[in-house]
């Protein structure tokens, strides 16, 4: 059994539709990102509980790597075992894997992206509301008292005020939430669920996933010495296979160290392809650590050896993906049985708790930053921006599908820069 009971099972062609189509949509980074799978997948189809998305969202936090993409792992094992994750997990950033390789040949062939810019343009203001909505619906349901209500506070103001880092903010929040549970003398007692049906992990499962994981790792490499060798290759595979697993702290942790490595250390790409390469990923849907792939790209195009350029740019592209996004199935195909055997256990459900509780204190730091950077031009209010924003909240807040609202946003940028209204 794969972990879920549903009046009406739903088919493994539905669900993978699905996931495809999120992988289309999934503009916004992981606070948009997981409020666009809530919306859909607990609200609107009731494919999972909300006590299973939270307790599964708990823990793809508590994860090196995007916690969004992890999170859909997780539901996809949910509802079709180790087939649905797999399937989730690709359909959530393959389109972006090929969008940015589209983006990253057009930009290093022709250094112009402009029509991107207006669909940009039109995507940031739905953004906004997305986030607006994420905060609205995970607050009414996380914040159940005084207690979460603090947690959310003092989580914004220590990432806000204090720049504590995310992956801090997330273990003081368990480790407090832990500690109430037990203060209260709940000790490891369990409380009763709908539906524990999932088969006890053995060591034999374990050893097993840690055998295809090293094997999944490994045979990259093989292909590179067969294909008569590239030291790039190898090196960019390495460094971001290593790099999957210390990206604590979302894409934007994760791009000064590899920023520090990749263009000071090793002189891959100068600081300037750094910065367009954020702003090229920030153009695409799935999780904004695309921005990796740019990287590896670039390195492997500026130094290509005895390959030609674009072959060499290629393969580092999707090398890097490879390495960046594999560890994420691992965590999840190892982790989601043991914790699905721990749902119930009060101490474990209230440090997890608290964790959704801070969460929601940084997804509104997030909405104010990313809010003042797209409604707040440097010469006052963005009118169009605050104007698309507010028809985006109030389509979201009537029901309109989120893919709609979604393409529509970058439908009207798109229309706006062409005819020569957005600058």
């Amino acid at each position: 059994m794969t972990g879920i009971r549903h009046p009406a099972p739903i088919s493994f062609s539905d669900a993978a539709k699905f996931w495809l189509t999120l992988g289309c949509i999934n503009f916004g980074g992981p606070a948009g990102q997981i409020a666009l799978m809530h919306r859909e997948l607990v609200e609107r189809r009731g494919w999972i509980t909300e006590e299973r998305f939270l307790h599964a969202l708990n823990f793809c936090m508590l994860l090196p790597g995007p916690e969004a993409m992890q999170l859909a792992i997780y539901v996809g094992w949910l509802l079709h075992g180790t087939r649905g994750a797999i399937v989730a997990g690709l359909g959530f950033f393959l389109p972006a894997v090929a969008l940015l390789l589209g983006l990253s040949w057009i930009y290093v062939t022709f250094g112009n992206v402009g029509p991107v810019a207006g669909v940009l343009a039109g995507f940031k203001p739905v953004v906004v509301a997305i986030v607006l909505m994420a905060l609205i619906t995970l607050g009414r349901r996380a914040l159940k008292g005084p207690f979460h209500a603090a947690l959310a506070v003092a989580a914004f103001v220590a990432i806000q005020f204090l720049e504590v880092p995310f992956p801090a903010i997330v273990l003081a929040a368990l480790a407090i939430g832990v500690a109430a549970s037990l203060m209260r003398g709940y000790d490891s007692q369990m409380i009763t669920v709908s539906h524990r049906d999932t088969t006890a992990p053995t060591a034999g499962f374990a050893l097993r996933q840690v055998f295809v994981w090293l094997a999944l790792t490994v045979l990259p490499l093989a292909a590179i010495e067969m294909a008569g060798g590239h030291p790039l290759l190898s090196a960019v595979y390495a460094f971001f296979t290593k790099a999957a697993f210390v990206t604590f702290g979302g894409a934007y942790a994760v791009l000064a160290y590899v920023n520090q490595a990749a263009v000071e250390q090793f002189g891959w790409l100068s600081a300037a392809q750094a910065v367009d390469g954020f702003a090229l990923a920030e153009t695409t849907p799935g999780p904004l650590i695309m921005v990796l792939q740019f990287v590896g790209f670039m390195a492997s195009w500026n130094h290509p050896g005895d390959w030609a350029p674009g072959a060499s740019a290629v393969a580092a592209a999707l090398l890097t993906s490879y390495a960046t996004f594999l560890p994420s199935f691992f965590f999840i195909l190892l982790g989601a049985p043991y914790l699905e055997r721990l749902r119930g256990v009060r101490w474990l459900d209230a440090g997890l708790a608290a964790v959704t509780a801070a969460v929601v204190g940084v997804i509104l730091e997030l909405g104010i930053v990313f809010g003042a950077a797209v409604l707040w031009a440097p010469t006052g209010p963005d009118w169009f921006a605050i104007a698309l924003g507010v028809a985006a909240a109030i389509a979201l807040w009537r029901g309109i599908d989120v893919r709609w609202v979604v393409l529509g946003g970058g439908a009207v940028g798109l229309a706006a820069h062409s005819s020569g209204l957005l600058s």
